[in-house]
């Protein structure tokens, strides 16, 4: 059997077993049961463990796909660093069946890729109907390639649910994939598709959508809640006002802002709603309550994260607080809150993304206060696009507004510093990239400089260093990724290897304070 490696094909591969007849979504004697067992390879890099981690929260939102560390069971992923991107289409072998995550393939949408042929789909461009939207271009490709990319599934072998063809599909090759460099090999049938083909972001809608249809999903396994106040409904959620301040839905206020997020960029004449609370009137802590129902927890890790956008117009002493109201079985009506977040300081300009780290391990509701500080207001505090899961928050979160005047205005080379962020146990640091190997990486007071930061504190920090190529503008326009002008980059770092203490001795709570200063860096 020859396994395609990675520079066969930039990104991807599949390898179908021997003797076998398969369409292009396998037929059901080839699904796994979820959750589906898997084991990580000791020779995976860690950044590809992070990401494969990452990756399987993004199916426990998406889908009713689970996954767990094997135990004893028969059937699983055997996920390691082999020769390529690659995986075998279903579920085929007994005792471990390999899935390839190979150099360079540790990037979320590679990983999506990988995980959806395992799970039962092959290539997009292999649909059946795939002539009347790609052509491919035979003379253009590789020698030997032929059949790998110029190949699709009659009607009778496969299945699409019914779903429309999917450009941007993450199981979709690129238009220049396995080019003998005589120009492309994928020419989209409609031009303004040519070079979205092939995105490696994450998977799509129309995947997920695919992915839920093919396992009858009723439901996902991480997923919990989400309001846009679509049409002014209020998402069964429940109000509670101290006099006479309320939460209500609009579609617009006078002190910002003029429209909702959920429909930006909105070319249509038709109003979309948000949620909001106004400070203009009233009384110093007066205050506006907003409460889901009842939300209960279908994991066991104990890891929530609340997502919503705000709007902030009132004074700066105006407060948003996020609660949770623990309930300890269905008798108690009345629950034990706490809370977990709160908003005040300067009005803002753009919809703000907002995340809130949540760790109920009982049935709970959330409830979004808005709180009246001392002050005039023009305005208040509004809300929309409301997400709630069970999975871990990102761990950085920048958004930069007017990407594209930005950009315009910028001299070619411009850096834009992300804010300075802090881990939870309190060392600061700035984004950084994760595969950089030198001892560059060791303690920034040993091999990096000083630098006196805000109020003349001095930090030390290494030399920075970036990831070249994160996206196109084009590609941010086309997938709709800047929403009301603003741009929003999320990371997150994961860690599977066992913590010591052996490297850091704390002597006093005041040296802690210190060393924890200046363990700064970029």
């Amino acid at each position: 059997m020859h396994v395609l490696s990675y520079m066969d094909i930039f990104h991807e591969c599949f390898v179908q077993p021997p003797n076998s007849q398969k369409s292009s979504i396998v037929p059901g004697s080839n699904l796994w049961t979820s959750p589906v067992s898997y084991v990580l390879d000791n020779g995976l890099d860690l950044n590809a463990k992070g990401v494969i981690m990452r990756v399987f929260d993004q199916f426990r939102v998406k889908s009713c796909i689970d996954f767990k560390p094997r135990d004893s069971e028969e059937y699983y992923l055997n996920i390691k660093k082999l020769d390529g991107c690659w995986s075998y289409v279903g579920r085929v072998y007994a005792n471990g069946q390999n899935l390839s995550i190979g150099a360079g393939c540790d990037t979320l949408g590679i990983v999506e890729h990988e995980l959806l042929h395992a799970l039962g789909f092959y290539h997009e461009q292999s649909r059946y109907d795939r002539d009347d939207y790609v052509k491919i271009v035979s003379a253009n490709l590789l020698p030997g390639k032929e059949q790998i990319l110029d190949f699709l599934f009659s009607s009778d072998e496969s299945t699409v649910h019914g779903t429309q063809y999917d450009y941007i599909s993450v199981l979709h090759y690129g238009k220049n994939a396995l080019t003998n460099g005589n120009g492309s090999t994928i020419i989209t049938i409609d031009p303004k598709f040519q070079d979205v083909i092939g995105q490696r972001l994450e998977m799509s809608p129309t995947d997920a959508k695919e992915l839920n249809l093919l396992y009858n999903c009723s439901e996902t396994v991480a997923f919990k809640f989400f309001c846009g106040f679509t049409d002014g409904a209020m998402c069964k959620m429940n109000r509670c006002t101290t006099n006479g301040s309320s939460w209500e839905v609009v579609t617009d206020v006078h002190g910002g802002p003029s429209s909702d997020h959920t429909n930006l960029p909105n070319g249509s004449q038709q109003k979309g709603y948000f949620i909001h609370a106004s400070t203009v009137s009233g009384q110093e802590g007066d205050s506006a309550k907003l409460e889901t129902g009842v939300v209960k927890l279908n994991r066991g890790c104990n890891v929530q994260c609340l997502q919503f956008y705000y709007f902030h117009s009132g004074n700066k002493l105006d407060e948003l607080n996020i609660w949770i109201r623990e309930f300890e079985d269905e008798q108690d009506t009345t629950g034990t809150p706490r809370l977990m977040g709160q908003i005040t300081g300067s009005p803002t300009s753009h919809w703000k993304l907002h995340h809130v780290s949540l760790n109920a391990t009982k049935p709970f509701h959330v409830v979004f206060e808005a709180r009246k500080g001392a002050g005039s207001s023009t305005g208040g505090f509004s809300v929309d696009d409301i997400n709630l899961s069970e999975t871990e928050c990102p761990h950085v979160v920048i958004q930069i507004d007017d990407l594209e005047n930005l950009l315009d205005t910028s001299s070619s080379g411009t850096r834009i510093y992300s804010p300075r962020q802090y881990s939870k146990d309190g060392y600061a640091y700035r984004v950084a990239s994760p595969t950089k190997c030198s001892s560059d990486w060791d303690n920034p007071r040993e091999s990096g400089s000083g630098v006196f930061y805000e109020n003349d504190e001095l930090v030390y920090g290494g030399s920075p260093y970036n990831n070249s190529f994160f996206t196109t503008i084009e590609e941010l326009q086309t997938r709709e990724f800047l929403k009301g002008g603003s741009a929003i980059f999320m990371f997150d770092f994961e860690a599977l290897i066992e913590k010591t203490s052996s490297r850091i001795k704390r002597q006093s709570s005041d040296t802690t304070r210190q060393t924890k200063k200046h363990r700064s860096r970029h």
